[in-house]
């Protein structure tokens, strides 16, 4: 059978996670309008008798700073590094013809097996940029494939067989499977659950907070009775946060958390207790211990 880790590599926003969750027909990285949602490595996995994908979603491409961004670029760096093959992720809608390249051009000085995804083609004003894109994926003697998730009558089951068997004739042979059929992420529950709480939040809170806002588990026992029993702790980077994300009366983080219960619920295949707890950490993303405790490090060796 073929094997291996693919890497997906793309500008902010360009569709990453939604195009691994689809691919996987599971929902493992979490997806909001917003750039920068994806801050560490996601694995999804997708198995069959002939194949196993493991896809790797990045984090955006960004310029590396010191604290949290500096991270997400080593993150996208070693995503690339680390892979067998790479998937150039662009959506007709990059700002510039520059960010297209830039992004065509890792994928193909990688040494690595790749292809290019060409997303959002449901934009009918940049429709022929899908084109122009696709000439450029030829300039570099890539093969290119166009889809689009946003309306679910614009793809077919075939699309989502399409880009897996692209994908699969480009991973090395190998005498086995890497993980049980079974599975299809190698994320815990845990590192899920926080996961799921920050896309909540992102999805619900004004636009100066979400990128100061990370999630952190305080308790978790899954043994618990009556129920397992769940406590995360929302960080923000500033005090005059904490208010917004509270909500008049609570209301905007009980909105959250009953969001984020009903997915973690069904991940879990049972109810469950959360609880929320919302802290101010002055400059968290500077903090280099909260940073370890959040998994936004890298162990230097």
């Amino acid at each position: 059978m073929r094997t291996g880790f693919v890497g997906l590599i793309g500008q902010p926003n360009a569709g990453k996670s939604t195009l691994m969750n689809f691919l996987i027909d599971e929902k493992v990285s979490i997806v909001t309008p917003r750039p920068q949602t994806t801050r560490r490595r996601v694995h999804g996995i997708w198995t069959t008798k002939e194949s196993q994908i493991i896809f790797v979603d990045s984090p955006g491409l960004v310029a590396a700073k010191p604290g949290l961004f500096e991270f997400l670029a080593t993150e996208a760096g070693e995503v690339i590094r680390e892979s067998d093959v790479v998937v150039a992720v662009v959506s007709i809608d990059q700002k510039t013809k520059e960010e297209v390249e830039a992004v065509l051009d890792l994928a193909q000085k990688s040494n690595k097996p790749w292809m290019a995804v060409i997303t959002k083609t449901d934009l009918d004003d940049k429709a022929h940029r899908a084109v122009m894109i696709q000439d450029l994926v030829t300039a570099r003697a890539g093969k290119s494939l166009s889809i689009s998730l946003k309306k679910k009558d614009s793809f077919t089951e075939q699309d989502r067989k399409s880009i897996l068997q692209s994908i699969s004739e480009l991973l090395p042979e190998s005498e086995a499977a890497l993980y049980d059929a079974e599975m299809y992420t190698t994320e815990n529950v845990r590192d899920l659950a926080c996961e799921i709480v920050r896309e909540k939040c992102f999805l619900n809170l004004k636009d100066e907070v979400p990128y100061s806002i990370a999630v952190r588990p305080i308790e978790f026992k899954e043994d618990a009775e009556p129920v397992p029993r769940i406590v995360l702790e929302i960080l923000v980077s500033k005090e005059n946060h904490k208010g917004i994300v509270i909500g008049k009366g609570g209301s905007l983080l009980k909105k959250i958390g009953q969001e984020a219960r009903k997915e973690i619920e069904k991940i879990m295949g049972t109810k469950i207790y959360l609880g929320l707890n919302v802290s101010a950490r002055e400059g968290w993303s500077d903090n280099k211990r909260i940073m370890k405790e959040l998994g936004y490090t890298h162990d230097k060796r």
